[in-house]
């Protein structure tokens, strides 16, 4: 397959590119009009990945329905001050870092000549020269910021979402504490591994002494761009997710609206975070009829069993001569289908992760104990409601799906992500100050 990526320049190149471009705008300023000038810009950045630019302020966060970045780095942290003001300062200090950073700028201002003394400095400077690389920095809430341990701690219990709810144990569940829960959440997602990791890295540094953090994980995208990307179980992931382009199915299954218990969510979303391992010794040795079984999908084309395209519908009564599904009754397709769930959708934007290897003992035959791959699926869905969207789906997938011997879900948790900042505001003003 064609990879129409375009190739990432160098660090040298790209600072090359910046003095030539410089040098060109001053001996062509008297001829070239402000206007051809921003639309040559914009046209390079739409063609090179490192220098795309997301707005950072607006209706919603960025990072929802923003276009897959190649790279993610989601973290969670856990809040370890009992002051309401330390609190609103951090969210203040992180709207201002992640609007900066968001447009290829460092975390603070740098000084204009090394200083003196040994104060911190104000960024890592770990990616200068790297561009802005279409970075997304999105941002959370946790249960714990409205209560825990029963206990109200900045005086918001009252102001927690209805639909904040606490997942529940789903079959098959093995989760690990250090991967699950947290207060406060980021998602950082850029076209650049270094560039996500470090909005998170100097996002953590702005908390010390307010928040720690509880969890982090890093993930990539497999695939062309514009082109649905693959999983590490080499199928295309995310083929019937609500089109991003029609506000009507957004504001049903995306957006959270403002309901009375909180008002503060309106053009927000709930989002919920897993961390799914997957066998891939165990799924590579089963042949590729059975794996398309699993999903309900021809595994290279990512039609539907019995289709040819990708997005060609889903049929779930669509026979065989035998008069059998086409469709297996467990296929993962079929169980997490609108149809089959009073139709409800989530939208996925979910990514891949590869850790290495470790020891790992199977829960599924042949239970083999070995060193294996630790390796998954970074799920991430964002829904209007989890109460109707993935509890009630992820409920069937757990104790039905085919797909349930490969993968194990060892992390987990949900966040009100709310709306987007205003200049001059904060992230999560409106759940502070009404």
């Amino acid at each position: 397959m064609a990879n129409d990526r375009p190739p990432r320049p160098s660090r040298r190149g790209f600072l090359k590119a910046g003095g030539a471009a410089v040098a060109a705008g001053a001996s062509l300023g008297a001829s070239l009009a402000p206007q051809a000038a921003l639309a040559r810009a914009a046209a390079h950045s739409a063609a090179d990945p490192q220098l795309a630019v997301e707005p950072f302020y607006g209706l919603h966060q960025g990072g929802i329905v923003t276009p897959q970045q190649s790279h993610t780095y989601v973290a969670a942290l856990d809040l370890s001050t009992d002051k309401r003001e330390d609190v609103i300062a951090l969210l203040r200090a992180w709207t201002d870092a992640a609007a900066r950073m968001t447009q290829g700028s460092t975390a603070a201002p740098l000084p204009t000549h090394e200083a003196a003394d040994n104060k911190a400095a104000p960024d890592s400077g770990d990616v200068l020269g790297l561009g802005p690389c279409g970075l997304t920095i999105t941002f959370g809430f946790g249960p714990g910021l409205f209560t825990k341990d029963g206990k109200d701690r900045y005086g918001l219990a009252a102001r927690r979402p209805a639909a904040l709810v606490d997942l529940p144990r789903f079959n098959g569940d093995q989760l690990i504490a250090e991967k699950t829960g947290g207060d406060l959440f980021i998602q950082a997602c850029a076209n650049d591994q270094q560039v996500a990791f470090h909005a998170v890295r100097q996002l953590s540094r702005l908390a010390y002494g307010t928040a720690a953090m509880r969890w982090g994980q890093s993930g990539f995208l497999s695939g062309p761009r514009g082109q649905t990307p693959r999983n590490l179980m080499g199928f295309k992931d995310g083929t019937n997710n609500p089109p991003t382009a029609q506000p009507k199915l957004m504001n049903e299954f995306v957006w959270a609206g403002a309901s009375p218990d909180a008002p503060w969510m309106e053009g927000g979303t709930y989002t919920v975070v897993r961390r799914i391992r997957i066998t891939l010794e165990h799924w590579d040795n089963t042949e590729v009829d059975f794996q398309e079984q699993v999903f309900g999908r021809h595994k290279y084309s990512g039609a539907p069993i019995g289709k040819k395209n990708e997005f060609d519908a889903v049929d779930l009564k669509e026979e065989d001569k035998d008069g059998n599904p086409v469709i297996p009754e467990n296929s993962h397709v079929r169980l997490s289908n609108q149809a089959t769930n009073n139709g409800a959708q989530i939208l996925r934007r979910s990514y891949s992760y590869n850790d290495g290897t470790n020891f790992y003992i199977e829960r599924w035959p042949p239970w083999r104990q070995e060193t294996e791959y630790d390796a998954g699926l970074i799920f991430v869905a964002h829904q209007s409601d989890p109460r109707k969207g993935f509890i009630p789906i992820n409920d069937r997938l757990a104790k039905f799906d085919m797909m349930n011997q490969f993968t194990t879900h060892v992390g987990s948790a949900v966040f009100a992500v709310p709306p987007g900042a205003k200049p001059g505001s904060y992230i999560g003003a409106g759940l502070f100050e009404t």
